[in-house]
């Protein structure tokens, strides 16, 4: 068998290479790039070969003054401290190669995958302004795919080579093709950042850890507009049962 003669099908490292007669799935793993990173809890050697960052909910409805949350009275100021942590972190990060994934609200138009329990959730009373409605400043509709609500906030880049996901509940795994992409590419070491930190970062955290994903909640790079001791309680549960607390700091000296 010459290898050189073999086409490439998938995506490496989980790709095959096949011609007419042979089909070679021994799937070349990625070099390892081992580092060292301190956490709150224990210091990990981690790969970043096998790592990915997930920003999640960085979207002008939770985090710019004329979305959703600010419409409906939430103080998004403490939404928007990560902002600056993450345009200081996800250009080192690509530039090893840790795919940047951002993980955004984005329902469809006609919200046909989205329950009567969950529309309720924002819109208790039906008269107001829940999900797929309009924002009164621009018209834009909330948590829409496409729409500016659902858009990243202005101030954080997304490059060609990130990859972007839509997701229809709290957690970025449900009914998503989240997993099947982190699979694809072979990571297994996540990297949590975004907001809420007691929500939507905390149902994706839970939900990858369930999935035998290994989880480091970046702190600096994590917020949450919900009481303090909502954040309290989610950086306790990260560390007592789903996973690794570190930030930004931590993560670029162990990468420099």
């Amino acid at each position: 068998m010459n290898p050189d003669s073999l086409r490439t099908l998938g995506v490496p490292p989980t790709a095959w290479k096949v011609d007419a007669k042979i089909a070679d799935i021994t799937r070349s793993q990625l070099e390892p790039k081992i580092v060292t990173l301190e956490t709150e809890t224990k210091t990990l050697r981690v790969d970043l070969a096998k790592s990915a960052m997930l920003v999640i909910d960085m979207q002008n409805d939770f985090c710019h003054p004329d979305g959703w949350l600010a419409h409906i009275g939430v103080d998004v100021t403490p939404a928007r401290t990560p902002i600056n942590p993450l345009n200081n972190l996800l250009p080192k990060l690509r530039s090893h190669a840790i795919p940047i994934i951002w993980i955004n609200w984005g329902n469809r138009p006609d919200l046909l995958n989205i329950s009567a329990a969950s529309r309720h959730v924002y819109n208790p009373t039906g008269d107001g302004v829940g999900l797929g409605d309009p924002l009164p400043k621009n018209g834009a509709p909330v948590l829409t795919a496409g729409s500016w609500a659902a858009q990243v906030v202005d101030e954080l880049e997304q490059k060609p080579e990130d990859i972007c996901v839509d997701k229809y509940r709290m957690s970025g795994f449900w009914d998503t093709p989240l997993d099947s992409i982190l699979k694809n590419l072979g990571r297994s070491t996540l990297f949590f950042g975004g907001v809420n930190a007691d929500q939507c970062v905390m149902t994706t955290l839970q939900d990858a850890n369930f999935l035998g994903y290994d989880c480091i909640l970046v702190k600096d790079c994590t917020a949450t507009t919900s009481p303090d001791y909502c954040w309290q309680a989610t950086l306790y549960n990260v560390k007592q049962c789903f996973g690794f607390l570190s930030d930004s700091q931590a993560m670029l000296e162990a990468i420099k």
